[in-house]
């Protein structure tokens, strides 16, 4: 039996397509700071790559997992913020880690996960 593995799924709700393809789109920005010297940012990278799969194929792990990398993500930024409020970089990247929250826990996203997303089975 071949497992289903795709990037995308174009059939899922606006709301988690648009949060799984902003997972990919900050993965590729942690994976160039990790290459910058910013090792913090190695387990995000793969943690959002990981995730995404996840959503792309319907597992409830994949979801639960992206929600931990966003927190994380709005964790660093805000201590960053605090740090140097001024900073016009932070201030954009705090506002594209609410949105992917935000997106991530959008009525929408939650009723499909909660419908049709599949349980982790852990015996076989």
């Amino acid at each position: 039996m071949v497992p289903n593995s795709q990037w995308l799924d174009r059939s899922h709700p606006q709301t988690l397509y648009m949060a799984n393809m902003l997972l990919y789109f900050n993965a590729v920005w942690w994976l160039l700071y990790l290459l910058l010297g910013a090792p913090e940012f190695g387990i995000l990278a793969v943690g959002a790559i990981f995730a995404g799969l996840g959503l792309a194929n319907e597992k409830k792990l994949g979801y639960w997992g992206a929600i931990l990398i966003a927190v994380l993500n709005l964790l660093m930024l805000l201590d960053w913020f605090l740090a140097s409020p001024s900073s016009f970089g932070i201030i954009i990247s705090l506002i594209f880690a609410i949105m992917l929250l935000a997106l991530l826990l959008h009525p929408m996203t939650r009723s499909y996960v909660r419908i049709w997303f599949k349980k982790l089975n852990w015996r076989r």
